[in-house]
């Protein structure tokens, strides 16, 4: 899990550099980030938070191999993308990336049904961004083979970004944020059981209608707005405002979320009035993922890389990753607002910043021994 989390806020900084630098395709510099670092990062995640979830073991050895051949299936769809192997690679690691989403997904509604008792609502979020995942790898082969390519592209793009991943971390975040601050909320649960219909319904009408029919697209929009919008004016509620912004795992975590209800504005706007849609990815990148990555690897590296009862090296290697977890949700946030206005060096010097606090600070708490004082 650390090499899965490391690798992952690399590919970050690295798809920026790509695709700004031009030697990387637009294609091939987004699938760096998206299929090398987050779907292996995401699938690692589901395997941590699963048996959690479901009250059972940890997994079984060749299934925590799953992440690993997803990230593989990523690097050959990057080479692909960018003519170094032939674009017939492009199927080949589609169908491994959907195997595993459907082995993922097999597993962990088997381990919904051995729960010790009702298995928390949490796994369901990540069964339907399995879904979401596995329909836009569906469309690779016709997509690969010039069949509608503006209408799949679409699909694939929005299907993959707000579906999969946005999917994913509402599912997450309910439950990740309360331990951060080290508080429980009573609410996540029935929260998450509540709004997984309108979410998921969000997903479909906004990935089929950005394709086909843009109004379509709104309402989905408007859905996912409002589930995002919601969690987080609960959270403001529930913990405070003040609480939210003190920590530095749990600001990075908000602003993300904040980010991404504003980036379904952001979106409607790019869809009524016309503009660059790359924009719209790079905001998505550097406001969202970034902010929700680092602030998520914040709580959890410790406790991936010392799992069991809590212990003081633990808490000194959080202590070191939140020291600028502040900052980062401002710099993060404010150049995905970058991005999205057009202002591309600004957004990458900002995104950079921030990037960079996130290393030292990772550089720092790789460094804490396992007895720390």
């Amino acid at each position: 899990m650390i090499l899965l989390a490391v690798s992952a806020a690399a590919t970050l900084p690295l798809a920026l550099l790509a695709g700004a630098s031009g030697v990387f395709t637009p294609a091939a510099a987004a699938h760096i980030a998206f299929a090398v670092g987050i779907v292996p990062l995401i699938f690692g995640a589901m395997l941590h938070f699963v048996p959690v979830l479901t009250r059972s073991g940890s997994p079984q050895r060749w299934i925590g191999r799953l992440p690993y051949f997803a990230q593989g299936a990523g690097v050959a769809v990057v080479l692909a993308l960018q003519g170094i192997v032939p674009a017939a690679t492009l199927h080949a690691a589609a169908s491994v990336d959907a195997a595993a989403a459907l082995i993922l997904l097999v597993w962990m509604r088997r381990r919904s049904r051995r729960a010790l008792g009702s298995p928390h609502p949490g796994w369901r979020w990540y069964a339907a961004a399995l879904l979401v995942l596995v329909a836009a790898l569906a469309v690779v082969p016709p997509l690969a083979a010039g069949v509608a390519p503006g209408l799949l592209r679409l699909f694939h793009l929005h299907a993959n970004t707000l579906g999969f991943v946005g999917l994913a971390a509402l599912g997450t975040l309910p439950v990740l944020l309360p331990t951060a601050l080290g508080k429980p909320d009573p609410q996540a649960a029935p929260w998450l059981r509540r709004r997984l219909p309108v979410a998921a319904a969000g997903v479909a009408a906004l990935a089929v209608g950005a394709a086909a029919f843009w109004p379509l697209a709104l309402v989905g929009a408007a859905f996912l707005a409002v589930v995002a919008g919601g969690l987080l004016a609960h959270w403001g509620r529930s913990f405070g405002w003040r609480a939210l912004a003190a920590d530095g795992a749990t600001a990075p975590l908000a602003a993300a979320l904040a980010f991404f209800t504003l980036l379904q504005l952001l979106g409607a706007g790019h869809g009524l009035l016309g503009g660059d849609g790359n924009r719209t990815i790079a905001a998505f990148a550097a406001g969202f993922l970034l902010p929700l990555v680092t602030g998520a690897l914040s709580q959890l590296l410790p406790v991936w890389r010392w799992p069991g009862p809590k212990t003081p090296a633990r808490d000194e290697m959080r202590r070191r990753l939140v020291r600028c977890g502040r900052l980062r949700a401002v710099l993060l946030p404010a150049a995905g607002l970058a991005f999205a206005g057009g202002l591309a060096p600004l957004g990458a010097l900002l995104a950079a910043a921030g990037l960079l606090l996130f290393f030292a600070d990772l550089a720092s708490a790789l460094r804490v021994p396992a007895v720390a004082r």
